[in-house]
């Protein structure tokens, strides 16, 4: 029978602009480790396997990045998902944990990203994005990125076909930004009006640049454990239960002749709906949601694809104020990656940081009313083109579940 599954420890670094800092990724590593290793209270010794999350730098970078930790001999594998990343290390934790092969886990992700905005993960040519991008060369314009190309033509669908608005997905980057004013970890924390949004360079599409997740820096871990660890070592009073995992690549219906499904929406809905059977649990049990808004146009998306609202209803969720705080969800209370910044690696990861704080009532000014209660549900949505979608579901141990 699958043993239980819990985050017993979490801590990351704050996302900074590439060139801000001289700091390595081994140092970004050790400061998000050091932190989550402590905040569960254990010593290293105690961490069976290590997955280490990383899009950019060799394959062995993991080893050179937890070596700073210690050498104990501990198994690391690296992982490398595109920008699901930190979400498919953490996948991979849960289940050494709960098929019994070990009983402590440790995923950490990280990135070092080279200076500039909206750079390309691979270049056309080589990409493992082939088949999305010669479904859709029509529509992209010379000299485009890759990823706002795609995402903005998912956008400027979505407004063809169901009358969304530019504002719209403009006001889904105003609630990011401004969320993220309370977050000390967030590489931006600067609120901005719905105009200077609109006003802001445009990019492809309804995207402006202050839609668009930049480059960054950074590095987050988790700690995980199974129930006689938490118990053994008397963690129960902060450890969060992970109650839904899901994993999914692109199905035949990516390549469906749509801009939305190429960026992912059937894997996402797909992904969400095994995580709420896995659950027991339906979109109005959740509380706050992390979700993957590298452009404010997905984060709409991925409002209908998670099911909070039918097709064609996203533009009027985020208009009704139902995705912050006094709404239904309160959703990337965290900045997200528009605003909290975006190293690949360790994304999914800090995802899983925000919401452990959340349902431990520990996040401070960022505080989701009902999430730390026994009702309280947590969501994360992490998504990698070419492809891979994640949906994490967590729940607070505390409240009863062991």
């Amino acid at each position: 029978m699958p043993r239980k599954v819990f985050v017993i420890g979490v801590g990351m670094t704050k996302f900074e602009k590439p060139g801000n800092s001289d700091r390595d990724y081994p140092d970004m590593v050790a400061e998000s480790a050091k932190a989550a290793l402590a905040d569960a209270r254990i010593p290293y010794t105690d961490v069976e396997e290590i997955y280490a999350a990383h899009v950019y730098g060799d394959s062995t970078s993991g080893q050179r990045a937890v070596y700073g930790l210690g050498m104990t001999g501990v198994p690391v594998m690296n992982v490398n998902n595109n920008c699901a990343t930190g979400s498919s290390a953490l996948w991979l934790a849960a289940r050494a944990v709960k098929g019994g092969l070990a009983d402590c886990v440790m995923a950490t992700g990280f990135e070092k990203m080279a200076p500039g905005s909206l750079r390309e993960v691979w270049t056309d040519r080589e990409s493992p994005l082939a088949l999305h991008t010669q479904a859709m060369a029509s529509l992209r314009g010379p000299g485009s990125p890759m990823a706002p190309w795609l995402f903005g033509a998912a956008g400027q669908e979505h407004m063809d076909r169901y009358g969304t608005t530019a504002e719209q997905f403009a006001n889904i980057a105003h609630k990011n930004h401004k969320h993220s004013v309370n977050n000390p970890y967030a590489q931006f924390q600067q609120e901005y009006s719905l105009e200077e949004i609109l006003a802001a360079p445009a990019i492809t599409g309804p995207l402006t640049k202050l839609q668009c997740s930049p480059t960054s820096n950074g590095s987050a871990t988790a700690v995980l454990a199974g129930e006689e660890f938490v118990d053994r070592h008397e963690l129960a009073d902060q450890a969060v239960e992970i109650v839904g995992q899901s994993v999914v690549t692109d199905m035949a219906d990516t390549f469906d002749g749509t801009a939305a499904a190429l960026v992912g929406v059937h894997m996402s809905r797909a992904a969400a709906r095994q995580v709420y059977e896995q659950a027991g649990i339906g979109p109005q049990d959740i509380a706050v949601i992390e979700l993957h808004d590298c452009f404010s146009t997905n984060e709409l998306l991925t409002y209908e694809a998670l099911g909070l609202c039918g097709p064609g209803e996203g533009g009027g969720l985020i208009e009704a104020g139902e995705t912050t705080y006094g709404g239904t969800w309160v959703v990337n209370p965290s900045g997200g990656l528009i605003s909290k910044g975006h190293p690949l690696g360790a994304t999914g990861l800090a995802q899983c940081a925000e919401l452990t704080w959340q349902l431990r009532g520990t996040a401070g000014a960022r505080q989701v009313e009902g999430a730390a209660t026994p009702a309280g549900v947590a969501l994360a949505h992490n998504i990698g083109l070419g492809g891979a979608a994640v949906v994490t579901a967590y729940r607070s141990a505390q409240r009863g579940s062991h």
